[in-house]
């Protein structure tokens, strides 16, 4: 099973990868503020700031207020 921060190295990883290879001065700046982007998630997931912003509820609670 891969875990969200798996899946973010990996992103950040391709990211860098894209990053170097960019043609064009735009093409680099906008792909260094993803590759920013990507590593400030990653600094906030490993901190565990996402996990206590999330609400604690069951299945069906979800279900419901997507229904909402």
């Amino acid at each position: 099973m891969t875990t969200h921060l798996d899946a973010l190295r990996l992103r950040l990883s391709n990211e860098r990868v894209r990053l170097a290879n960019a043609k064009t001065a735009g093409e680099r700046e906008m792909r260094s503020v993803w590759v920013a982007g990507i590593e400030k998630e990653i600094q906030c997931e490993m901190a565990g700031k996402f996990s206590d912003t999330l609400p604690n509820m069951t299945d069906d609670e979800l279900l419901a207020a997507l229904e909402a």
